[in-house]
């Protein structure tokens, strides 16, 4: 997972709230709430890849991811928590 974090085409979603974004986020990271994913399809799917998504523990990102792979977005991954994919990105 580090290499994907880390490549640098990728981008990181994290799809908590805006107030919970606001707390702590990973730097560079873009916010995307998980109830507004639906909405906002084709802006994932013109996004620079691969596309790590993250939240507090990795559910919210688990659900989005899957949404997301069925709407046919493609080289997308569960990155977990974001103080996770935050520590692991250089």
């Amino acid at each position: 997972m580090n290499e994907i974090i880390n490549n640098p085409n990728a981008t990181i979603v994290d799809v908590r709230t805006p107030g919970e974004f606001a707390s702590g986020n990973v730097q560079g990271s873009v916010n995307i709430p998980l109830n507004e994913v639906p909405e906002r399809i084709e802006e994932f799917k013109q996004m620079s890849k691969p596309l790590v998504l993250c939240c507090l523990s990795g559910g919210r990102s688990g659900q989005a991811v899957q949404f997301l792979k069925a709407q046919g977005v493609e080289d997308i991954y569960n990155g977990g928590g974001w103080s996770q994919v935050a520590v692991h990105k250089l």
